[in-house]
C-alpha cells in the first residue's frame, strides 16, 4: 500500500466484501497510506479516503455500510491526530 491510488482500491474491495475481519486489514492500509505519504500529502489524501469511504457508505446497505462508517471513523481519528 505505498500509494493513494493502491489504498483506494484495496479500501474499496474491503468494503465491497464487508467482512468485520478485514477491518484491520483496512486500518493497515490507512497507515501503510501514512506511512509513505510525504508529510505535505497526507490531509489530502487522507480527506481523499474519507471522501470515498463516505460515496461507498451512502450506496452501500448492510455490512458493507458498516465497514465503510468503520473506515470513515478511522480516517477522522487519524486527521485529528496529523
Amino acid at each position: 500500500m505505498s500509494g493513494l491510488a493502491d489504498s483506494l482500491s484495496f479500501l474499496r474491495l474491503l468494503i465491497a466484501r464487508g467482512d468485520p475481519k478485514g477491518i484491520p486489514l483496512a486500518m493497515g492500509a490507512i497507515d501503510d497510506y501514512l506511512a509513505m505519504a510525504p508529510v505535505s500529502a497526507r490531509h489530502r489524501g487522507l480527506r481523499v479516503l474519507q471522501q470515498d469511504a463516505l460515496d461507498l457508505h451512502v450506496t452501500s446497505v448492510g455490512v458493507q455500510r458498516s465497514f465503510a462508517e468503520t473506515v470513515d471513523a478511522y480516517i477522522e481519528r487519524k486527521l485529528k491526530e496529523e
